[in-house]
């Protein structure tokens, strides 16, 4: 199996590691910056031996590398800084994607997108229509990252085992995502067992701004140790065909009342890419966010066209 990173960025970068001490799949990470590439993909694969793996990672600039990819990861575009919401990067970043994705089309035709590239949700969109891939093989990674964060805050609050927690958060990967406290549990009871109400109305803000917190105390990069898991975790699952209920964000053809927009929903991750939408239950303040959350991805979609 082959995996292709477009951007060498520390989100980049730190995928490809990850990806290649599990054995996961071949590596090729591309950058715009041909010696970045190089440069970081040799000193993963010297690590390789350490790790008893095999795979072999491969960077540059030269697009001929990611040829016959069973995945491509795109990370590429400019970052977010102290202020910066990931709205603010729509611009430049759009038209970043627009020269990335025939590339990556041209050499792996068959290949499935995972996007990373903020503002997330608009920028998977905008792959959806470029690349004229079914739906099922373009993919953002979000709702894997933000329900990290959220079991991470719940653990921190409750003290509990992280395995024991499940969290789930949906809608836009920004200021309007919902963490789905009526489907998140810790050992098997609703989190409201365990914490009062203004303890979660806490929780739920710091994940709604958990980047931003990290990015502030970092001034000059943004957040790369968090990401890279959940993009290894989604990789994991397609290439595995795992089938794994994982949050991703999708585009959508009537599910949860919404079309012709992309957002973060439960899917079952497979060899094709996102095999199944799961339609959860939401309680009506749940469900009254997650449109408010659509309604501003579709207002930024415009902003694309």
């Amino acid at each position: 199996m082959k995996v292709s990173i477009i951007g060498a960025g520390s989100v980049g970068s730190q995928t490809a590691f990850c990806l290649a001490t599990r054995e996961l799949c071949d590596v090729a990470l591309i950058d715009i910056v041909g010696d970045l590439a190089k440069g970081k993909a040799l000193d993963i694969q010297e690590s390789l031996p350490i790790a008893n793996s095999d795979v072999s990672v491969n960077g540059g600039n030269d697009y001929k590398l990611t040829k016959n990819s069973d995945i491509v990861i795109v990370t590429a575009g400019l970052p977010r800084k102290p202020g910066m919401t990931r709205e603010d990067l729509i611009s430049i970043n759009s038209k970043i994607l627009r020269s990335i994705v025939p590339e990556v089309v041209k050499y792996s035709p068959k290949c499935i997108f995972i996007i990373v590239t903020n503002p997330l949700d608009a920028m998977t969109y905008l792959t959806f229509k470029i690349s004229g891939f079914p739906r099922n093989k373009v993919i953002g990674m979000a709702g894997a990252l933000d329900s990290s964060r959220l079991r991470a805050f719940l653990k921190e609050a409750t003290g509990k085992k992280v395995k024991n927690i499940h969290g789930l958060v949906l809608g836009s990967h920004g200021d309007t995502m919902i963490p789905i406290i009526s489907q998140s549990t810790i050992n098997d009871k609703g989190v409201n067992s365990f914490l009062t109400v203004s303890q979660i109305n806490k929780i739920i803000a710091r994940v709604r701004g958990a980047g931003g917190e990290i990015v502030k105390y970092l001034k000059t990069s943004s957040t790369c140790f968090a990401p890279a898991l959940a993009l290894t975790q989604m990789v994991d699952a397609i290439l595995n065909d795992k089938k794994t209920i994982i949050p991703c964000t999708v585009f959508l053809n009537g599910e949860f009342g919404l079309k012709n927009i992309c957002i973060g929903v439960p899917v079952r991750l497979g060899k094709n890419g996102f095999q199944e939408i799961i339609e959860i239950k939401m309680n009506n303040n749940e469900k009254t966010e997650f449109d408010k959350s659509a309604n501003k991805i579709k207002k930024l979609i415009c902003l694309i066209k």
